[in-house]
């Protein structure tokens, strides 16, 4: 079987200033489009199979500068949903909370947004790790698995692929720009290499 490879596209506006983006689409900037662009050399290492990326332009415009070809985009591989907090920095909102933690704590729901639970979360990577399983079954040629979306999200599909509960993706810090491996040993799920930048 091949590997997963976890590409958190490039950086935008809010990614730079700290502020929580999950719906709110913003293009990459200057700086996240040459990231995006210098991920192609890292890229052209792996036997690529099969590339899903996130739904929204940011994770879409990263793949396409990256090389990436014939991609699918998986509505389930979006950003955390931040509810009340889109668009709010952590630095923000420690301001009337200052122990407030989005790992544990989850976000502030909004008037007919609730915004999504770390175990929501963990559900919809479960849901993407099954079909990433599905697919390495299906591929003839053990080539490697690739998804393009936001750090996030990927932290919480990393600790899950791992087996562990999604408030441990806390432990997985992931720079915008950047690629990771997680491959195997032993018939286990282990992490090969991770933030990786050109």
């Amino acid at each position: 079987m091949g590997e997963l490879i976890l590409v958190r596209h490039g950086e935008t506006e809010w990614s730079a200033s700290g502020q929580h983006t999950s719906y709110t689409d913003l293009p990459l900037t200057a700086r996240g489009k040459e990231q995006a662009r210098g991920l192609a050399p890292l890229l052209a290492e792996f036997r690529i199979s099969l590339v899903l990326t996130s739904p929204l332009e940011r994770a879409v415009h990263t793949a396409e500068l990256a090389g990436l070809t014939r991609t699918t985009r998986d509505p389930e591989m979006h950003e955390w949903d931040y509810g009340g907090y889109e668009g709010v920095s952590t630095e923000e909102i420690h301001r009337t909370r200052p122990e407030w933690n989005l790992w544990t704590d989850g976000v502030a729901g909004a008037p007919g947004h609730p915004g999504e639970s770390p175990k929501e979360v963990g559900d919809r990577a479960d849901r993407v790790l099954a079909r990433v399983d599905d697919a390495f079954r299906d591929l003839a040629d053990d080539g490697d698995i690739v998804l393009v979306a936001h750090a996030h999200f990927l932290r919480v599909l990393t600790a899950r692929r791992l087996g562990l509960p999604p408030a441990d993706g806390a432990l997985f810090q992931l720079a915008t720009g950047t690629v990771s491996r997680i491959g195997s040993e032993h018939g286990r799920p282990v992490l090969v290499s991770w933030n990786r930048m050109p």
